[in-house]
């Protein structure tokens, strides 16, 4: 019996694609990643030795493929990095708006997350692809990038690093010390931080204010430097202050909007329903940060998001 008999790679496409995603910050861009990866590898089945397991080696193709695609994308950015925060008043009726491939999307967990994966590992690789992780990760030359995730996602040794990107031991840890420096100028949360037990009681208050559409209560549940964004918008909003003036204005067509659960990014979020809570709006991602909420981040491309997330454009 030939070796491709005997071999299943689709087991493997979630983390693959949550892979692809780190690193390139699409999901689109990732999924066309894990095909080649799939064709790739079926094209060269026969090479595997079994020396490392099918999905190591499975990773090493998929980052040499992400390293390729890299070069002809440009980086996938959030509404923060285009200016300053708007003020409200000065906002008119048109916002400006970017190419929505332009911006770095969210990734429905499920697409992303390995079933296979030990509780500790999905910790780590849950925290791997939230937002501001995945965009200060586009911030990182190609090759650092991966290598950081190599060895802080996927726990690869430096010697294991280098063989799959064809260098030295030497450059592998120069570019991982570079990498970590960077994303700790960027403030990036350490992997395996646990939730606060906070969080599910905010979530809670959260929820509740949305659908009373209290803007006090919700403006109260906002850390001090709370950032709201609506991609594929440019316009973010910075502060309790300015966002609970965007709620009582331009906002107020949310009134009466349905919040739906889902599982995004490794975050909390949510399909919001606009019009009687009846008509899909947007994919609701918040940041938490301890007892507050640092990030609400409403995405409102739902054609291209819903369908992806398996979830209806109406509700009954």
């Amino acid at each position: 019996m030939s070796v491709e008999a005997t071999v299943d790679l689709e087991p493997h496409r979630p983390a693959l694609l949550g892979h692809c995603y780190r690193m390139l910050g699409s999901v689109v861009d990732a999924e066309d990643a894990v095909q080649e990866t799939m064709l790739r590898a079926w094209k060269h089945l026969g090479t595997f030795d079994g020396r490392s397991s099918l999905r190591t080696w499975l990773y090493r193709i998929a980052t040499n493929v992400c390293l390729d695609e890299r070069q002809a994308r440009t980086r996938r950015a959030r509404p923060m990095e285009h200016g300053p925060a708007a003020v409200v008043a000065e906002v008119g009726p048109t916002l400006p708006e970017r190419p929505r491939s332009h911006w770095l999307e969210p990734v429905p967990d499920a697409a992303a997350l390995p079933a296979d994966a030990d509780p500790s590992e999905l910790v780590v690789l849950k925290e791997s692809i939230r937002l501001a992780f995945v965009a200060a990760l586009q911030h990182l030359p190609p090759k650092q990038r991966a290598s950081l995730l190599l060895a802080d996602v996927l726990g690869w040794s430096a010697a294991e690093i280098a063989g799959s990107l064809d260098t030295t031991v030497a450059s592998v840890n120069s570019a991982l010390q570079r990498a970590r420096a960077t994303l700790a100028a960027r403030r990036e949360r350490a992997f395996g931080e646990p939730l606060p037990d906070e969080h599910e009681a905010l979530v809670e208050r959260y929820v509740d204010a949305f659908h009373r559409y209290d803007v006090d209560a919700l403006t109260a549940l906002l850390h001090e430097d709370a950032v709201m964004t609506m991609p594929p918008f440019d316009m973010w909003l910075q502060g309790p202050a300015s966002i609970a003036q965007w709620l009582r204005g331009p906002g107020l067509g949310c009134t009466g909007s349905r919040l739906v659960p889902v599982e995004a990014s490794g975050s909390t979020a949510f399909a919001q329903y606009r019009h009687g809570g009846r008509q899909a709006w947007g994919l609701v991602v918040l940041e938490l940060d301890g007892a507050r909420i640092a990030g609400w981040n409403t995405f409102l491309d739902v054609e291209t998001l819903f369908p992806r997330f398996g979830l209806p454009m109406t509700l009954g």
